[in-house]
């Protein structure tokens, strides 16, 4: 079973990897003809709308080895629908009489269905429900995710069920493969960006993400780098609470996060209960950027993580410090390389991180191919460089992964994305610097990924 947004996404990613979304169309057609042609006893009527859905069928119409008559409920507008609809003798919606046929076939309204529909729609779906007539859609019933929707006897739904189908709303479902790639499901791609939670044009300071990074102490640039790079990934506010040796030095670095100093030169148990405050008004935290591993802190950072009580990202010397003590059912995300998985997993492979994830929440297992894993999927990231070995990468990483978890992306979507635009950024910085590039070359870049991949 995919969301809605899922289906939109692997339109995209199978677009990037040659299969356009005209090709699927074609085969979408396909298999919504041979089921009208199974299911028609008499006279068909398509009623197409004017977007892709209605291009589906369209191409329908074209593959149909029975007689249909086509009509149109809105004057095709996307281009796919256009060049479907090309060759087509279609009449009006307002011309048709929807007793003088035995099948309707439902192409109004697909998965695109945001809000309240309009009372076109309504008078449409109220008049097809009315009918009494046979009733076969396209993708989902028309009005699929709103109160009011087209009762169908039939729905032949394309690569997957769609979340909320049921037998109830749908009638029987079919489901038809139309050729997306299995790459465009397992790996991510551009297609990915479509999750970006941009911020609304009158929202205000604070409401795209506020993320609590808790790093410093031993080492100073790590937690700099996090926090750096969650506000290159859009995050609003960005606070990082560090220990007296590491606050001054943090805090002339830049303006553009907030710090707040800790009790002692180690994170400690004293600092527990500001950092609980703290959190309180904050969307997500990130834990591990510099905080070294002196006894004091690796109690502290089990403790904190767990009582903290919104979504937390481990990393670097949190990962170790909290690796034989682990809280279950947390919101947590961990992103270690090689050596930091071992102490995670003992013997690390598929089916122990599925089994680990269950318990315990997302891992991004990084490597030349970047795998991340939740309890029930997993996703492969084929983007970056050799050149990304280079110190500090991994602070970015997390950073972008913790700012977009904090922007109200879930867990396992944040770490893909995440992931993938850290590649990017790679990528980037590498062809403008080759081997000589720094981890501060990568958080440079973040902003000229998201300006080429996200579109208004």
């Amino acid at each position: 079973m995919i969301s809605i947004m899922d289906s939109r996404i692997l339109d995209a990613n199978s677009e990037c990897l040659g299969v356009p979304v005209k090709s699927l169309m074609e085969s979408a057609g396909k298999a919504l003809a041979e089921i009208i042609d199974s299911e028609c006893t008499g006279r068909t009527l398509i009623i197409c709308g004017n977007g892709n859905n209605g291009g589906d069928g369209y191409t329908a119409a074209k593959f149909c080895k029975k007689d249909v008559t086509v009509a149109s409920f809105k004057k095709p507008k996307s281009p796919l629908c256009i060049e479907a609809s090309n060759n087509i003798e279609y009449m009006p919606y307002e011309d048709v009489k929807l007793t003088d046929y035995d099948l309707i076939v439902d192409c109004v309204l697909g998965t695109g269905v945001e809000g309240n529909l309009r009372p076109e729609y309504t008078e449409y779906i109220s008049s097809v429900n009315q009918a009494g007539i046979k009733v076969i859609s396209c993708d989902v019933p028309t009005g699929f995710g709103t109160e009011t929707l087209v009762k169908s006897d039939i729905t032949v739904t394309f690569h997957d069920i769609k979340e909320g189908m049921s037998q109830d709303n749908c009638g029987k479902i079919i489901v038809a493969d139309i050729g997306i790639p299995v790459d465009a499901v397992e790996t991510v791609n551009a297609g990915d960006f479509l999750r970006y939670p941009k911020s609304k044009k009158d929202s205000h300071k604070g409401q795209n993400g506020r993320l609590l990074i808790i790093g410093g102490g031993p080492y100073i640039g790590a937690p700099v780098s996090s926090a750096l790079s969650a506000l290159r990934a859009g995050v609003d506010l960005v606070t990082i609470a560090t220990p007296k040796t590491s606050f001054a030095p943090i805090a002339s670095m830049s303006p553009a996060y907030m710090v707040k100093q800790l009790t002692s030169d180690v994170l400690c148990m004293d600092d527990i209960p500001l950092i609980l405050k703290m959190s309180k008004n904050v969307d997500a935290v990130l834990i591990g950027p510099g905080l070294g591993l002196d006894e004091k802190t690796i109690d502290a950072v089990r403790e904190l993580v767990q009582r903290l009580e919104i979504p937390t990202v481990i990393d670097a010397d949190g990962i170790t410090a909290i690796a034989n003590n682990i809280p279950r059912n947390k919101d947590l995300i961990f992103t270690p390389h090689s050596r930091e998985l071992k102490r995670l997993i003992d013997n690390p492979s598929d089916q122990s991180l599925y089994d680990f994830c269950s318990l315990y929440g997302t891992v991004v297992r990084k490597g030349p191919v970047d795998i991340i894993y939740c309890s029930s999927k997993s996703r492969k990231n084929h983007t970056g460089c050799p050149a990304m070995t280079v110190g500090g990468t991994g602070d970015v990483l997390s950073g972008i992964i913790a700012g977009l978890r904090s922007k109200g992306m879930d867990s396992f979507d944040a770490a893909c994305l995440g992931t993938h635009i850290c590649g990017l950024a790679g990528e980037r910085a590498f062809s403008e610097h080759s081997y000589g590039m720094t981890s501060v070359d990568v958080t440079n870049e973040i902003g000229h990924v998201l300006k080429e991949r996200l579109h208004d």
